[in-house]
């Protein structure tokens, strides 16, 4: 069961991807785009319908409208420019994450916090 779930997190997140690539192409029409955006728009928001703090109704919203949002809108694109989508969504989904930019990018951030704490520091006191 917990392997069928995986799966399933995993197609919807592969079409997310897909429904994002294929609101960007020609082939797509305007409405299929509008309600393509939105859904992926929602599903990248960090801002859901209901807070996920909320016991169980948090993330009810993104079991529920989620998936049925993106039904939706594969069912409004034509199936070739989805399944053309949908594998480059699956090879994007594969490429390797480089730990040493994720290293790079937090020491960057860190650095311009305490350069940031360290001016604010020198013009409160001086």
């Amino acid at each position: 069961m917990v392997g069928n779930l995986k799966d399933w997190a995993r197609t919807i997140k592969r079409d997310v991807r897909a429904i994002y690539l294929a609101a960007r192409d020609p082939r797509t029409t305007w409405y299929a785009k509008a309600l393509a955006l939105c859904v992926a728009g929602y599903a990248l928001s960090p801002i859901d319908l209901i807070p996920d703090f909320v016991p169980v109704l948090g993330y009810l919203d993104d079991l529920i409208l989620l998936p049925l949002g993106i039904l939706a809108v594969v069912k409004m694109i034509p199936p070739e420019v989805m399944a053309e989508h949908r594998a480059a969504a699956a090879v994007a989904g594969e490429r390797p994450v480089s730990r040493t930019a994720a290293v790079v990018i937090f020491c960057l951030r860190a650095a311009a916090i305490a350069l940031t704490a360290w001016f604010s520091y020198r013009y409160i006191s001086g």
